[in-house]
């Protein structure tokens, strides 16, 4: 079902008389001319009938808002699952009973697969060819929404199909302990600190969604530097590295989640910057020569780029021969 606006709707907010049902009371020995939308007499004297209200009048836009309205619970529903997920808290007590190292490494496995499942299907709905697809069948103002869900279900997914582990290879106690949740509540902050920079309307679909509500052109989404983004291009995704770095205890499954998750991240901030280059053009090309992708990375695709001259363009030798000759 395409979502969307335009011919869905009818330009007027009324409905014929046949179809009214609110009654109001009328002056009596009244009887104005019947007509689509106008007051009519009804068999019961001095009782005429009203349109309905123009929201009960147009079910598919009852549709589509209670479509926004659910993703956005369970985005709220999934932010709490990740964050206990996140926080350690799944994880078994140090006295679990033991599992044989067959069972073991299946369960590592398992982890594997649920963290790719997350992953994957992430980039892929990234990419301009399955968003160019998608949004053949897919109204722009429900986009965000279809890509909000995804990711919603492909993490609970990992959260659910998750099986930890008892084998510590790691562990923070005392003051280290504290340090290290500070570092994680902090993460947490900071993530959604850039989100905001970002626009966290447009990272659940709420933007776009309420401009269909509203009835409204869909806006345009702007690239602009402020904030963190002044010293980092990817803010959001060093947020996401500190939600899964700062963990107090170190089990062989985290060691899992760390590695595909951290891989994915890194992967992901150089596509994105594929993808921003291509879409903004020259001013993203500037911010990546002005701007690192991450402070601890100093050179390479996620440091500073170098502009690279423009084909065809005549470089110093170049002009040095044509002078010459």
């Amino acid at each position: 079902m395409r979502c969307g606006t335009g011919a869905w709707w009818p330009a007027s907010r009324e409905l014929p008389v046949s179809e009214s049902r609110v009654t109001t009371a009328s002056p009596p020995h009244t009887n104005p001319p019947g007509g689509a939308g106008m007051r009519t007499q009804n068999p019961v004297e001095g009782v005429a009938t009203l349109p309905l209200p123009w929201v009960i009048a147009r079910p598919r836009w009852l549709a589509g808002v209670a479509v926004g309205v659910a993703t956005h619970v369970l985005f709220g529903f999934t932010v709490w699952h990740l964050f206990r997920f996140l926080s350690g808290e799944p994880s078994l007590p140090i006295d679990a009973p033991r599992v044989s190292t067959g069972e073991a490494a299946a369960r590592l496995a398992g982890n594997a697969v649920a963290a790719l499942a997350f992953a994957l299907p992430h980039s892929v709905l990234l990419h301009p060819a399955t968003r160019n697809r998608l949004r053949t069948h897919i109204s722009p103002a429900f986009y965000g929404l279809f890509f909000c869900v995804a990711t919603c279900l492909s993490l609970l997914t990992v959260i659910f199909t998750w099986q930890p582990s008892s084998q510590i290879l790691c562990e923070f106690t005392g003051w280290g302990r504290t340090v290290v949740r500070g570092a994680f509540y902090a993460s947490w902050i900071a993530l959604f600190y850039s989100l905001a920079l970002n626009g966290l309307g447009w990272q659940t679909g709420l933007t776009p969604w309420l401009a269909w509500v509203r009835q409204q052109p869909q806006p345009r989404r702007e690239f602009r530097v402020r904030g963190a983004y002044r010293w980092l291009r990817h803010p959001i995704y060093l947020s996401f590295l500190g939600l899964i770095w700062f963990n107090p205890r170190l089990t062989f499954d985290r060691v899992i989640l760390l590695v595909v998750w951290s891989t994915y991240i890194f992967v992901g901030s150089w596509l994105k910057d594929l993808r921003l280059a291509k879409f903004v053009g020259e001013a993203y090309r500037d911010y990546q020569r002005d701007v690192p992708g991450y402070p601890f990375i100093p050179w390479g695709p996620l440091g500073r780029v170098p502009r690279e001259p423009a084909p065809g363009a005549a470089t110093p030798t170049t002009r040095q021969q044509s002078q010459a000759a």
